[in-house]
């Protein structure tokens, strides 16, 4: 089939979206991608197999998308270009990328009718409960979560097939939109094995925490992604493990909060802020580390979805501490990759840490069973099959 992807900004990057068009072409269909450009990119290329389409955006277009479902304004505006791209690549089939962009795609369908997949890369409306923005003027006041939670259910319901990253997540939305879980696949987040296989690694990091323990974090460093709880469990352990260095490779508006909390505690000689670095610097951040950490608070969002950051410990071989969210906590157990913590408990951070920290042969016996599970268990090819299995499925259908 001609599968027209639908994605509300700019590309590459995207591994979800990469790795889901390296399944389906590898099934056989043809990818064409309708993205979003504010450089001025080339219009049209071939990457990596997907025919990508790049439509011009502006700045107010994007501040619009917040308001997708305040004003229709957004809508409106993206409607016809993607009308424009499903009639210029003759798309059989329209994957939607997330729900922001979702409302835009079904109109521009409306005269097509053609079939339609939506695909919920995290429980969208739960994580806007934590963006702080929406807790002040005037974003208070005029994004309702409540209203886009509503709309993410009558999209579920709308399309034929929906995409989602856990089964817990599978879980939550088939009893909240009330549809069967026949009509919601799970297609979890990995890596491509090229991530570790093919890693150049920067010697100067190596050098830089030669002499250290090291905790490394990944990604986004937003207040509900836990640093306050390793930071305060840093505070703990210092004592115990001298050379102990927290590594945090990432950034957000909010680093200024934790920065302060390290001041505060003292431990400014164990925690190194590396702040936003290009993906190709990560394998050389996760050479040096000892155990790797994702100590997310528990909230609906958290529970119901797992970070790319956990597979790329588990290419690097790297035992896994990792709180007790109902997703990422079950994904631990599966794999033997790692102990959990409960979430926001310093104390318990701490004492799992060391349990580790003392422990080499099961830092070692973790981080084997952690990249073995990710080879054999967790491949692309067989996380993909359902996500296949629903293109098959929709393809008989067309053939009806």
């Amino acid at each position: 089939m001609r599968i027209g992807m639908i994605l509300d900004k700019s590309f590459p990057p995207d591994p979800r979206v990469e790795n889901e068009a390296r399944v389906l072409m590898d099934a056989g269909h043809e990818l064409f991608l309708f993205c979003l450009d504010y450089k001025g990119k080339t219009s049209s290329e071939s990457y990596g197999g997907i025919e990508v389409r790049r439509y011009g955006s502006s700045s107010f277009e994007y501040r619009m998308s917040a308001l997708a479902y305040t004003v229709p304004i957004y809508s409106m505006m993206l409607q016809g270009r993607i009308r424009r791209f499903l009639n210029e690549n003759q798309i059989e089939v329209m994957h939607i990328h997330d729900m922001v962009i979702a409302d835009a795609a079904i109109q521009a369908n409306r005269t097509l009718k053609l079939p339609m997949v939506l695909d919920l890369h995290e429980n969208r409306p739960e994580i806007m409960v934590h963006y702080p923005h929406l807790h002040r003027f005037p974003g208070k006041y005029l994004v309702s979560i409540k209203t886009w939670k509503k709309k993410e259910e009558s999209l579920v319901q709308c399309c034929d097939q929906t995409i989602v990253v856990t089964d817990q997540a599978r879980e939550e939305l088939c009893e909240r939109a009330g549809v069967s879980e026949s009509k919601i696949a799970v297609m979890p987040n990995t890596v491509r094995p090229e991530f570790f296989s093919d890693a150049v690694i920067d010697d100067s990091i190596a050098r830089k925490f030669n002499d250290n323990f090291c905790l490394l974090y990944l990604g986004d460093t937003g207040i509900r992604r836990g640093l306050l709880t390793a930071i305060e469990g840093v505070e703990i352990l210092r004592g115990r493990i001298p050379d102990l260095k927290l590594i945090i490779v990432g950034a957000n508006s909010t680093d200024t909060l934790l920065k302060e909390k390290v001041r505060e505690l003292g431990i400014q000689d164990h925690v190194s802020f590396e702040g936003w670095q290009d993906e190709g610097l990560f394998p050389s951040y996760l050479v040096v580390a000892d155990i790797c950490i994702s100590p997310l608070y528990k909230n609906p969002h958290h529970d119901t979805t797992l970070a790319n950051k956990l597979f790329q410990y588990m290419g690097f071989s790297k035992p896994i501490l990792a709180s007790d969210v109902l997703a990422q906590a079950d994904m631990l157990k599966r794999s033997g990759s790692g102990l959990t913590h409960r979430a926001q408990d310093a104390e318990d951070f701490a004492e799992k840490c060391l349990e580790l920290y003392v422990n080499e042969n099961l830092r070692n016996q973790m981080g084997q069973s952690g990249k073995r599970f990710l080879k054999e268990e967790f491949n692309l090819t067989r996380v993909g099959r359902p996500l296949v299995d629903c293109y098959s499925k929709l393809e008989k259908q067309s053939v009806k």
